[in-house]
């Protein structure tokens, strides 16, 4: 395979931070940084390795067509001037996917149906039959994207979102959407924790899934975020004749773990929210890396003179200490049964818990550095901290900051009498 163009999309306000990610990964390649993403040239393995190794991309797509445009029947034809016969066969599935950006069209979806036709049109006239459709599990995904009157046709190499590491027992998170591991590494990232021993002591009080605490392990111990999954180019055609060299990429990416050089402390308020959290990094690998405890926020003294906190609030859930005792019977202890149960018993007052969170902090917690992210961008004058930096990242289609406090010796401002 001749090198193409590959574009990774990523969540919003991880642009930079990619780009850098994916310079360290494939040096010596030029990467250019776009809205949603970063794109850049590279062959079969270069677009294997992102896979394995990427944590903050969301997908590698191989561009395959692009061309301007004006009509649904312009899309239809630029899908023709791809050999899809050399992609898959006809036993083989696809799906077609389009998002869009200031786009003349009506209907994406009528959008997708064309280049979906122009895919089966010219694996007809090749080979007789059309293949078919899945909209769950293809083995072609086609991602049509539409930037104004300029249309892209790509590829999907990942097949499911790379956020999905592979260790998630899927039965049993069933609840709210977790927090999503690349979204965890770009808090990382942001940060410049980079899990050696340099970077110190890493502590999440509130590890609810313990993606963060999972995440930075697996970053400690230099284990591929990609170890514990498939991906969608293993089933393509052009890569058949890859895999040997896909074989030892992962046994390289194997062969390079280690025990991690830095202690990672997580635990939540919740016992059972604990145990889940322990089960999931046994199931990433990372079990031995991470020392989880349970216990209150509020009370939980530092395992270390100084060192990160980084950490996702529940914003109102998981913040008191409530059921700690058994499920009810008949209940499964799922994350869906915890957090609806916890709900039902009440959820502590967010503002007092932050404020009471910092005055905790300013006690116990001189000479760390404190992360949080939060969609409440008054978040520092609820702690009454003065945040030193703040990052603008995206949680899904929430727009959130990544506040860093520098908790330094001093007393707070004056609260008034009516203030916790």
């Amino acid at each position: 395979m001749n090198a193409a163009s590959l574009f990774l999309p990523c969540a919003g306000g991880v642009e930079d931070l990619l780009g850098a990610e994916v310079s360290s990964l494939v040096p010596g390649l030029g990467v250019t940084r776009r809205r949603g993403g970063v794109e850049l040239a590279g062959d079969a393995e270069v677009a294997m390795r992102l896979n394995l190794e990427s944590r903050l991309a969301q997908r590698v797509l191989w561009r395959v067509a692009q061309a301007a445009y004006r009509s649904e029947d312009d899309l239809y034809t630029l899908a023709r001037t791809v050999h899809w016969q050399e992609w898959i066969t006809l036993r083989q599935t696809l799906r077609v996917d389009t998002s869009a950006r200031s786009a003349p069209l009506k209907s994406l979806n009528f959008a997708s149906l064309r280049i979906k036709d122009a895919v089966c049109d010219t694996m007809r006239d090749a080979l007789g039959a059309r293949p078919d459709v899945d909209t769950r599990h293809p083995d072609l995904g086609v991602v049509l994207h539409l930037e104004g009157e300029q249309a892209s046709l790509y590829v999907d190499l990942s097949g499911e979102a790379l956020f999905k590491r592979g260790w998630r027992d899927a039965s049993a998170d069933k609840g709210e959407a977790p927090l999503k591991e690349t979204l965890a590494a770009a808090m990382l990232a942001a940060a410049g924790w980079r899990g050696q021993a340099e970077d110190g002591v890493l502590l999440d009080p509130c590890c609810g899934a313990g993606t963060i605490a999972i995440e930075a392990a697996q970053i400690a111990c230099q284990r591929a975020p990609g170890l514990q999954r498939r991906f969608a180019f293993e089933r393509l055609l052009p890569f058949r004749d890859r895999l040997p060299a896909w074989r030892e990429l992962v046994a390289a990416a194997q062969a390079r773990i280690r025990p991690s050089p830095v202690p990672i402390h997580a635990g939540d308020v919740s016992f059972r929210m604990t145990d889940f959290a322990t089960r999931n990094a046994e199931r990433a690998g990372v079990a031995a890396a991470i020392r989880f405890k349970a216990g209150d926020a509020l009370q939980r003294p530092p395992p270390a003179p100084s060192g990160t906190l980084m950490l996702n609030p529940p914003y109102g859930e998981r913040l008191a200490p409530k059921g700690r005792g058994a499920p009810p019977a008949g209940q499964a202890r799922s994350v869906e049964s915890i957090r609806t149960r916890e709900r039902a018993e009440g959820a502590a007052d967010t503002g007092a818990f932050f404020a009471q969170l910092a005055a905790h902090w300013k006690r116990h917690y001189t000479g760390w550095t404190a992360w949080i992210l939060s969609p409440d961008m008054k978040l520092p004058s609820s702690m009454r901290l003065k945040e030193s930096r703040r990052v603008p990242l995206w949680n899904g289609p929430i727009e959130c900051r990544l506040f860093r406090f520098d908790l330094v010796a001093g007393s707070m401002r004056a609260r008034s009498p009516s203030e916790p």
